[in-house]
């Protein structure tokens, strides 16, 4: 029998029975970043992007994007979500945009990839919106940062 959690014993790929668990608040939240030429994130700024409102799509994009998770990842459960928030964040520093999501549900299993696919459908709809001011955009440091509920509680990056 695998130890692993997505193997059955013939070693086959499943996904996990989460039946036997109980439903608690779980909540995840993810971060990412993409970085651009400066005359893109003014661009961008200025809402002078020829296809629209670059911040106001990636928003809505990330949040589709967390309502369909488990079409796109494999042996990912389908989740009623409770909540699911992205921010889009200017950052003259990278220069480019950081985007933090956020999903929340009550369930017997995490929002984990949720939170990731929000980020990281937002972050390449601001790559899609912007390619033909600037195709080198660099998209990168996707991460979860914070986790609350389930078996193992609360957890945050350091």
């Amino acid at each position: 029998m695998s130890d692993l959690s997505h193997v059955d014993e013939e070693g086959k790929a499943r996904m996990v029975d989460v039946s036997g668990k109980p439903v608690t608040a779980r909540m995840a939240r993810a971060t990412g970043s993409i970085q651009m030429r400066r005359e893109t994130l003014d661009a961008i700024r200025s809402n002078t992007v020829a296809k629209g409102d670059v911040l106001g799509i990636a928003r809505v994009a990330g949040i589709m994007a967390a309502k369909r998770t488990s079409e796109l990842v494999p042996l990912c459960h389908p989740i009623a979500l409770s909540d699911v928030s992205v921010a889009l964040t200017l950052d003259d520093a990278l220069p480019g945009i950081r985007v933090e999501a956020t999903a929340k549900t009550a369930a017997q299993t995490g929002v984990e990839m949720e939170a990731i696919m929000a980020v990281s459908v937002s972050l390449i709809t601001v790559y899609d919106m912007a390619k033909a001011l600037d195709k080198s955009m660099v998209i990168g440091a996707i991460s979860l940062v914070e986790k609350v509920g389930g078996k193992s509680g609360h957890w945050k990056s350091s």
